[in-house]
């Protein structure tokens, strides 16, 4: 007669069966904790993570610089020129530009008071740190304090 391998008793073995559904819970749950946000201009730099999506509130105007540049005193060819370089940027262009709108938005209606903003799930916000990792991690430490 053979012997198995290898023997667990059940309860062991639910036991160790539980703790894995546990352990993949939390992990689950930490994955779609990862709405991260950062809120910043191009005068607060930061260091962002993987998966952070990052809104520059200055992004609109800095678009709309680039297509103002070099313009003529004329304000028919003026107008002309920045109509040429929008048709030229074409749907990549107008959808940058509405996405930046967009953002500036989103940022406003989250009611953002300073820069940089670190916020996680549109419910935790950490503001002034430029690294976002730490941030993260700061608004993930206060979650687990919490009921």
């Amino acid at each position: 007669m053979q012997a198995p391998f290898f023997t667990v008793p059940r309860r062991r073995l639910a036991s160790g069966l539980a703790l894995g559904a546990l352990v993949l819970s939390l992990l689950c749950q930490a994955a779609a904790a990862a709405d991260v946000l950062v809120v910043t201009d191009s005068r607060h730099p930061v260091q962002s993570v993987a998966g952070a999506r990052v809104v520059e509130l200055d992004l609109p105007s800095r678009i709309e610089a680039e297509l103002a540049a070099n313009l003529p005193a004329d304000p028919a060819r003026a107008t002309a020129i920045v109509q040429q370089r929008l048709r030229d940027g074409g749907e990549g262009l107008q959808r940058r530009l509405g996405r930046a709108y967009q953002d500036v938005a989103e940022a406003w209606g989250l009611g953002i008071a300073k820069l940089p903003a670190v916020v996680i799930d549109r419910r935790y916000v950490v503001y002034s740190d430029a690294d976002v990792g730490r941030a993260v991690a700061r608004i993930e430490a206060h979650r687990r304090t919490q009921p």
